[in-house]
C-alpha cells in the first residue's frame, strides 16, 4: 500500500503542479480523504525534484538555445528574458519564506482548502472568458513580470494553485493561452528549484528508500506528459474544464467534512 500511495502522490504531483488545479491542495486532500500519514520531507523533496527534472526534459532544446544565446549576447532577447523569469521569482519567494508557516497552519484544512479550489475556480473562469490576446514569449518584460511573479506569490494558498495564477495574470495582460502556459512553466523552474534546495538541507540520508524513488519517476513522468498535454489543449481550447474539476472537487470534499 505504501509503493501505492507513494505513485499516485507522485502522478498528482506531477499533474497538479502544471495543470492549474493547485498540487498542494491535492496532496493534502488525498491524505485527508484516504486518512494517509504524512509522508515525511524527504518525500515532499523528491516529488518536487521529479517536477523540476519534467520541465528541464521537456524543454531542454529551449533551455540550450536560451543559455547559449544570453552567453554571446548579454543584452540580447534572451538574456532579457531569463532576467525577467528572475525577477518574477522574487515575490513567491518572499511569500514563501515569510508566509509559509501561516499557510501551513490556518489553509491546511478541508474546508479551506475546498473552498480555496471554489473560489479560485471562479477567479480563473471570469479571466479566462474576459481577457487573452494576441502577445507570446517575446513581449515578456520587467513589468510582466513583476504582475505574473505577484499572482504566483498566491499559490502558497493551497487551492490556487500556482500555474493557474500566473496563466490568468498573463491573460490579462493580452497573452495567449499556450503563451501564458509556456511562460508559466519557465516561472516555475527557480521557485521549485529554490524550493527543493531550501528543504532539502533538512534531510537525512538514512530517510532515502524505494518509495522515494517511486514517487519521484511518477511525478517526472507525469509532470511531463502534463506539460505536454496544457501546451497542446490550450492552442485551441480554454480553461473551463480545470474550473468544472476544481469546483466538483471542492463540493465533493465540503460534502464529505460535512454529511459523512
Amino acid at each position: 500500500m505504501e509503493m501505492i500511495n507513494s505513485i499516485l502522490l507522485g502522478i498528482l504531483q506531477g499533474i497538479g503542479e502544471f495543470l492549474p488545479i493547485s498540487s498542494s491542495a491535492h496532496l493534502y486532500l488525498y491524505s485527508y480523504l484516504t486518512n494517509m500519514n504524512y509522508q515525511g520531507l524527504s518525500f515532499d523533496v523528491m516529488l518536487h525534484m521529479g517536477t523540476l527534472l519534467a520541465i528541464f526534459s521537456y524543454f531542454l532544446k529551449d533551455i540550450k538555445n536560451i543559455l547559449k544565446n544570453s552567453i554571446q549576447n548579454p543584452k540580447g532577447e534572451d538574456s532579457k528574458f531569463l532576467f525577467y523569469i528572475a525577477i518574477a521569482t522574487v515575490p513567491g519567494v518572499i511569500a514563501g519564506l515569510t508566509l509559509d508557516k501561516i499557510a501551513e497552519n490556518v489553509f491546511r484544512t478541508p474546508v479551506v482548502v475546498s473552498l480555496s479550489l471554489i473560489f479560485f475556480s471562479f477567479v480563473i473562469y471570469f479571466v479566462d472568458k474576459k481577457y487573452g490576446g494576441e502577445k507570446t514569449e517575446k513581449d515578456f518584460n520587467i513589468k510582466h513580470a513583476i504582475v505574473a511573479g505577484l499572482f504566483q506569490s498566491i499559490a502558497i494558498i493551497p487551492g490556487a494553485s500556482r500555474s493557474g495564477m500566473t496563466i490568468i495574470s498573463l491573460l490579462m495582460l493580452g497573452y495567449t493561452r499556450d503563451s501564458a502556459a509556456k511562460i508559466s512553466f519557465f516561472m516555475a523552474m527557480p521557485i521549485i528549484l529554490g524550493a527543493g534546495v531550501f528543504e532539502a538541507r533538512k534531510l537525512v540520508f538514512s530517510d532515502i528508500n524505494i518509495y522515494l524513488f517511486a514517487g519521484f519517476f511518477s511525478s517526472f513522468l507525469s509532470g511531463v506528459l502534463s506539460i505536454r498535454f496544457l501546451l497542446s489543449y490550450l492552442k485551441k481550447k480554454d480553461l473551463s474544464i480545470f474550473v468544472f474539476y476544481r469546483v466538483a472537487l471542492g463540493l465533493i470534499v465540503l460534502v464529505r467534512y460535512f454529511v459523512f
